[in-house]
C-alpha cells in the first residue's frame, strides 16, 4: 500500500495517515490479520515523526481497525464496530455533507450518483465481522 500524505493540506498528517489505512482496509490492500510496519518503520518509510505514527496507530486501535499487541505489532482486526455510535458519526457527516452540497445547488439525485460513483471507484472489499 502506497501511503501519500499532503504537507500542505490543513488536514493533520495523522488524519491523512488514518485515513489513508482505513481506505486501504477497506479496498483490500491491507488484509485482516496483516501486520502494519512498526512506529519507526513506517516514520521512517513516509518521512514523519514517529510520534505522529504513534497517535495514528493509537485512534486505530481506538476505533477497532487494528489490533497492537507488544509482542506481535499491529495488525488489521477482524473486527468492525457497527454499533451506534459510528452509525452517528455516518449521520453526521453525511448531514454535514448534504447541507453543503444542497448550499451548493446540488440536488439529491446529483448526490446519490456522486456517492454511488465514490463508492464504485473504491473497490470495497473487506469483509471483516461484527463486533
Amino acid at each position: 500500500m502506497i501511503i501519500k500524505l499532503d504537507t500542505t493540506s490543513a488536514t493533520p498528517i495523522y488524519v491523512q495517515l488514518r485515513n489513508q489505512i482505513v481506505m486501504g482496509i477497506g479496498r483490500g490492500e491491507l488484509k485482516i490479520g496483516e501486520g502494519l510496519p512498526t512506529v519507526r518503520q513506517m516514520a521512517e518509510d513516509i518521512g514523519i515523526n514517529t510520534m505522529t505514527v504513534n497517535k495514528t496507530y493509537a485512534i486505530l486501535k481506538q476505533e477497532g481497525y487494528i489490533e497492537i499487541d507488544r509482542r506481535h505489532g499491529a495488525k488489521v482486526s477482524p473486527k468492525v464496530d457497527l454499533s451506534g455510535r459510528f452509525r452517528e458519526k455516518v449521520e453526521i457527516e453525511l448531514t454535514l455533507l448534504i447541507a453543503e452540497s444542497s448550499l451548493k445547488g446540488m440536488n439529491r439525485d446529483d448526490f446519490m450518483k456522486v456517492c454511488a460513483d465514490v463508492y464504485s471507484k473504491l473497490n470495497l472489499s473487506y469483509s471483516g465481522g461484527t463486533a
